[in-house]
């Protein structure tokens, strides 16, 4: 398959309506050259008008991210007293941890801006917490940010590229952000059954293809574990995008927020910045193992030594001053402590591994059964069955053509709440599904508590209840 130039995730109806968006696509993004980024010159002036203008077009064109407006969706159905079974935004679905509820409270008056880059207790921590997984980092390495996605989106304001490489399927907001920092975003597909990294030989060809048309690809993308898929690429497979990405001078930009969230006890994880050290950079955050998503807090690792990658964390540190200043001084506080790793910190995160694996393993369970082909997960709380075996009888039965009248059917006939897989580049027709599985640890603290606590949270009566629902809904949709 060749690499193409990412559309725009769409949303389904249902979640534009929740959003108050009007049209049931959104546009696929422009190349670059339509309205591309000029120098900045003073806003004042004709360089500064174009590119302005070029900015508002861009931003135009990215509707509400597809997760975000899932979420919107359901809750609005619950306030209109309807029951979903909510599958299709990707909330670690825990509560916080009582010693960083107690660290945040302590850390209250805490009301400073703070250094652009970070505290340096942050830091210093953040650096800690990757020297601990063999990747010896300095505090002078580190940038925090309100968020992983934040920060992220600062990395493409400053690649100073043409193009970047994304997996298809990937993340929603990795081809939504490129398009609006003026980069034209491209889908290389996955090796079956390893999401988040490009097929290594695919890459290769995409980048000489670009090259070809004078564009210039600057980076990849990668994410470890991956969502949407819930799959990890193997060792190999990492060996050798790093050497396609030295062969070609990309930087590679690794996504590891679900990296404590692999499900093996011992996983086989090797990072690019374990193979490619000077050219990797790592971002990451609190969102996902210690289900701290409201927080708001994400750190990024750009190692020194590597002239590019220095003057790109000055890119970045100059759109962190003039956009968020500096992350929140009380939650930097707790998230310090967070990254230093306390033995409760570390037995929760062990705790919610294997609630995460265990349940999605047990949703995995039900979508086979039901025959569609659904790759094993290996990490996180995302499944991404294929329902091509059913294609004939679902078009027959129910009209289902797309994912989105899939994710539609299930929705509306059973309310089942998924995300179409052409949310995450994935062609139209492909019957393939998002899925989470972490809302179904239930909705008080009480039952989060109790799932985290025993073996086998499946066999919890709310979560067997759901299970049922799921399972239900599967055999109408494919009997």
């Amino acid at each position: 398959m060749a690499a193409v130039t990412a559309p725009l995730p769409a949303l389904i109806t249902e979640q534009q309506e929740a959003t108050g968006t009007s049209s049931t696509r959104v546009q696929s993004a422009a190349p670059v050259a339509e309205g591309a980024p000029v120098a900045l010159a003073g806003a004042g002036g004709p360089a500064g008008a174009v590119a302005a203008v070029g900015a508002a077009s861009r931003a135009r064109r990215v509707g509400v991210s597809a997760t975000l407006a899932a979420n919107e969706a359901m809750d609005e159905r619950r306030r209109r007293g309807e029951r979903v079974l909510p599958l299709a935004f990707g909330e670690a679905g825990v509560p916080v941890a009582r010693v960083l509820r107690d660290a945040l409270a302590t850390a209250s008056h805490h009301n400073g801006y703070g250094p652009v880059a970070g505290s340096a207790q942050l830091r210093a921590a953040a650096a800690g917490y990757w020297t601990r997984r063999g990747l010896a980092t300095a505090a002078a390495d580190v940038v925090c940010g309100p968020g992983s996605k934040a920060l992220l989106y600062g990395l493409l304001l400053g690649l100073q590229a043409d193009d970047v490489a994304i997996s298809r399927p990937s993340w929603v907001s990795y081809a939504a952000q490129a398009s609006l920092t003026g980069v034209r975003p491209v889908y290389v597909p996955i090796v079956p059954g390893e999401g988040g990294v490009p097929d290594p030989d695919l890459l290769s060809a995409a980048v000489a293809s670009a090259r070809r048309e004078g564009r210039r690809v600057g980076a990849v993308i990668v994410t470890m574990p991956d969502n949407p898929t819930g799959t990890l690429a193997g060792a190999d497979t990492v060996r050798a995008l790093c050497s396609v990405a030295r062969r070609h001078d990309l930087l590679i930009i690794s996504d590891e927020i679900y990296r404590d969230l692999t499900h093996a006890a011992r996983p086989e994880f090797l990072s690019p910045a374990d193979v490619a050290p000077e050219r990797t950079i790592i971002t990451s955050g609190l969102s996902k193992n210690l289900a701290l998503g409201g927080w708001r807090l994400g750190v990024a690792r750009l190692p020194s030594g590597s002239r590019a990658i220095a003057a790109l964390r000055d890119r970045l540190l100059g759109t962190c001053s003039e956009i968020w200043s500096a992350p929140a001084a009380p939650v930097q506080q707790a998230a310090a402590l967070a990254f230093s790793e306390p033995p409760e910190i570390t037995e929760r995160i062990a705790r919610s591994r294997h609630l995460h694996g265990a349940i999605a393993r047990a949703v995995a369970s039900r979508f086979a059964a039901a025959g569609a082909q659904v790759p094993t997960p290996r990490g996180a709380f995302y499944l991404y069955p294929d329902f091509a075996a059913h294609r004939l009888a679902l078009s027959e039965r129910f009209g289902v053509r797309t994912s989105a009248d899939l994710a539609a059917l299930l929705l509306h006939r059973h309310g089942v709440g998924v995300l179409p897989g052409s949310a995450f580049g994935d062609p139209d027709k492909a019957l393939r599904l998002r899925v989470a599985t972490s809302r179904l640890y239930g909705e008080a603290e009480w039952q989060q508590e109790a799932a985290l606590a025993v073996d086998d949270p499946a066999s919890l009566p709310w979560i067997a209840s759901s299970l049922a629902w799921l399972e239900e809904a599967l055999a109408a949709i494919t009997a």
